[in-house]
């Protein structure tokens, strides 16, 4: 896992970012409500990322399928004067946020766009259902696309036991309403 700590300019997150996206997961105990799911699954989805399908592996599966659908929205590149190449400093987790907010409000600069993402958030939930159908799924995925399935997963008449969860190794449980 790559550290978040430290303070950087702006212009160093795309190489940041890059390096997470490539970055394996931690190593530390796993909850045993998480192997107990990943146990119990009839299929195991993840994304395409590294961190995901290293924590699958880290859970002692292997995934049925791995495809990009799953992946996180990308953060969009800031664009800047160079004279503002060193400052603000900040901590790369403050630049996410940021960046993350951004993206919300609509700004892309290249990076897929939220409406994109929803489309592609809609994709997921259909294929997690229809995988559904021969028994429970664990999709191991992060961030803001995990979020937009689950919004998805409800609309289509999920619904989930507990409050929506989103810390590392965290499982958010959803049925089909009867």
């Amino acid at each position: 896992m790559l550290s978040d700590h430290g303070w950087m300019a702006l212009a160093g997150m795309p190489a940041w970012i890059a390096a997470y996206d490539l970055a394996g997961v931690v190593d530390e105990a796993i909850p045993p409500a998480s192997i107990a799911a990943a146990g119990a699954a009839a299929t195991i989805v993840a994304s395409t990322l590294p961190r995901a399908l290293a924590s699958v592996r880290a859970l002692g599966q292997t995934p049925a399928m791995a495809d990009a659908l799953f992946r996180e929205a990308v953060l969009p590149a800031l664009s800047m004067p160079p004279a503002w190449g060193r400052f603000p400093r900040l901590p790369p987790a403050w630049w996410t946020v940021l960046l993350r907010l951004m993206w919300m409000a609509g700004y892309t600069n290249g990076a897929e766009s939220r409406q994109a993402i929803r489309l592609r958030a809609r994709q997921a939930a259909a294929r997690l259902m229809v995988l559904a159908r021969s028994g429970p799924v664990l999709l191991v995925a992060h961030g803001i696309i995990n979020r937009m399935i689950a919004a998805e997963l409800r609309r289509s008449g999920w619904t989930s036991d507990q409050r929506a969860r989103h810390a590392c190794w965290s499982i958010n449980t959803f049925t089909l309403a009867a």
